[in-house]
């Protein structure tokens, strides 16, 4: 007798369907999205890293000064973004690709052959503004211009592209270096984004407009379009960076500090390493998760709650000091990071309208990439003064929370608004 199927797998099964003809009637501009992010990877502190002795060595640089110059760096591109992202509002964003994949790999060369510590600087200016920044922005902005009623999806389609940078990145850099050298690893990344460049314009050249039908079924998924001034006058937009900021500090600053907290607790490097592969998976199926609600819900009702996985995991590293507390850690980081990246790529449609989307994204990118140059050095400096990181991990949990009833006010407040709105 022929087995027949439960009512939940029938609808996993229609699920997947969906989604497969999803992906398929819509490649182009999804596998568009998910190259930009993986190759903002050459931009990523976790890439650069990995010259980070070598640079030291030759410009004779302590870990101190290095990192100051990181950070100055990084801070410098957070100022300049807002005003260059803002080019996407003036331009199709393949125009601003065609520019900033060929700048991006400049200073992938600037970084190998750096003659001077100021050309070391520069370089590492560049690659935040082009990589961290511009290459995200043009992804996240494109993405939530493109799709509408499938917005929430989409962006967790795209987004395991900064998490194949992470994983797959690394390791041909570390071939590359032992094979060639380090700066030959630096002349091959600014090879492979000379080459992706061609692929990427044809992928996303061809605008996609959202169907008649899209729209309808997602009215109130976009509000209407706002101006940059507006927005920065927004009480509104305070409230959400002192929730959507958290992520990004709190994380940064756990994996810039990783080595201080393996010897802090006496891990074994290797066991805590092979934590990472469970934070990448659990970020991937949380990703559609988090689509999947915000298609059905929207992202601004779920404001309140995406900050629960993080505050949890936070307490957990602080409290938990057997090794297998960094196994739950990293699987509840991944639940964190999954919300995180899905539901920031839906929300700033839903809250300020696609108009202005690029300036405004890049201004908020820009507050991004500040707390990820503020919380290392910022957490440093308390552990410097003899406040170890897990009880500041503690603090940040308690911010967390504090974080998500703020948004929860924010979230109430943006509903009420656009619903009087569209009344008038």
């Amino acid at each position: 007798m022929a087995r027949i199927p439960r009512p939940w797998q029938l609808a996993i099964e229609v699920v997947v369907q969906e989604q497969l003809r999803f992906l398929r009637d819509n490649f182009r501009w999804l596998a568009g999205g998910f190259l930009l992010l993986m190759l903002s990877s050459f931009g990523q502190t976790f890439f650069i890293g990995l010259a980070g002795n070598e640079l030291r060595v030759r410009f004779d640089l302590s870990g101190g000064a290095f990192g100051l110059i990181y950070m100055a760096a990084t801070l410098a591109s957070a100022a300049v973004l807002p005003w260059l992202g803002r080019s996407l509002d003036l331009m199709p964003g393949w125009k601003v690709t065609r520019f900033v994949m060929p700048l991006l790999a400049l200073a992938c060369l600037l970084l190998a052959f750096a003659p001077h510590i100021a050309v070391l600087v520069v370089a590492i200016f560049l690659l935040r503004l082009f990589g961290q920044g511009m290459m995200t922005e043009i992804a996240f902005t494109e993405v939530g211009r493109w799709f509408v009623a499938s917005r929430g999806l989409a962006m967790a389609i795209v987004t395991p592209g900064l998490q194949a940078g992470t994983a797959l990145l690394p390791i041909a850099y570390v071939l590359v270096s032992d094979s060639l050298g380090w700066q030959a690893a630096w002349v091959a990344s600014a090879a492979l984004l000379v080459l992706a460049c061609p692929s990427l314009l044809v992928l996303t050249r061809v605008e996609r407009v959202p169907h008649a039908r899209e729209s309808a079924m997602a009215a109130g998924r976009t509000a209407r379009d706002w101006s940059r001034s507006e927005v920065a006058r927004d009480p509104m937009l305070y409230l959400l960076l002192a929730g959507t900021l958290a992520p990004p500090f709190i994380g940064t600053t756990i994996f810039f500090h990783q080595g201080y907290f393996i010897a802090l607790r006496g891990y074994d490097a290797i066991s805590f390493a092979a934590a990472f592969p469970v934070m990448a998976v659990s970020t991937i199926i949380f990703g559609f998760v988090c689509g999947h609600l915000v298609d059905r819900l929207g992202a601004i009702r779920l404001l309140p709650w995406f900050l629960a996985p993080l505050a949890v995991a936070s307490a957990t590293a602080a409290l938990i000091t057997p090794l297998w507390g960094i196994y739950v850690f990293m699987f509840l980081l991944g639940i964190s990071n999954g919300f995180t990246s899905t539901l920031l790529g839906a929300l700033w449609p839903e809250v300020y309208g696609v108009a202005n989307l690029g300036g405004i994204r890049a201004m908020t990118v820009s507050a991004m990439v500040l707390a990820t140059a503020l919380g290392p050095g910022l957490t440093g400096i308390l552990i410097d003064l003899g406040v170890s990181l897990p009880e500041q991990l503690l603090w940040m949990s308690g911010w967390c929370v504090l974080a998500a009833l703020l948004l929860a006010y924010a979230a109430h407040e943006i509903s009420r608004r656009e619903y009087g709105h569209r009344r008038v």
